[in-house]
């Protein structure tokens, strides 16, 4: 009954109705559209972020690598004659030996020991062009990264874990200890 009561539409009114159906379907389908197309925005982003994340993290890398690769080589420069400055330094030893053991006193042997002194100052100046230092701790404080404690002696004289005597100088290369200088140290009587 009811429809026998309601009125017909006038065509105007069905296009009406009809066009704010399909302004809302349209609106509904650019919304969906708008909507897909907000989510791939955020997925590109998100992958963007993470790209953008690794490609810094590459780059850090190759920095470091980069950095590390420049170290060996500066290390390699530096420390390329440690073998080479180990196996000198028994000839060192030697000629210091050979002065410490030569008779001073004696006339005979003071051209003998000028050559020694000689000849040991231009060694030592030699090895010291390339980085090799001699290490002669004689009245110094005790160090146990640059010497070996060899003996202790209780003195009064000096203060405790000074050293007393050296036995064997030690040496380093560009700050690299080469071999401990072998030594007395004090300590409290």
């Amino acid at each position: 009954m009811t429809e026998q009561h309601k009125p017909a539409e006038t065509p105007e009114e069905l296009n009406q109705t009809t066009d704010s159906h399909a302004d809302t379907v349209e609106l509904s389908s650019e919304q969906t559209i708008i909507s897909k197309l907000e989510e791939e925005l955020a997925k590109t982003q998100s992958q963007l972020a993470e790209q953008h994340d690794l490609m810094l993290r590459i780059k850090a890398d190759a920095d470091n690598a980069r950095r590390r690769a420049a170290q060996d080589v500066e290390k390699a420069h530096k420390f390329a004659l440690e073998k080479f400055a180990s196996d000198l330094l028994p000839v060192l030893d030697n000629l210091e030996r050979a002065l410490n053991f030569i008779n001073r006193e004696d006339e005979a042997f003071k051209g003998v020991i000028e050559g020694i002194e000689l000849t040991m100052k231009s060694f030592l100046d030699t090895v010291e062009k390339y980085g090799v230092i001699q290490l002669d701790p004689a009245g110094q404080p005790f160090n146990p990264e640059q010497h070996q404690a060899m003996s202790m002696q209780p003195t009064a004289d000096l203060p405790p874990n000074t050293v007393t005597f050296v036995m064997q100088k030690g040496y380093e290369l560009n700050g690299r200890l080469l071999r401990p200088a072998m030594v007395g140290v004090s300590k409290a009587p």
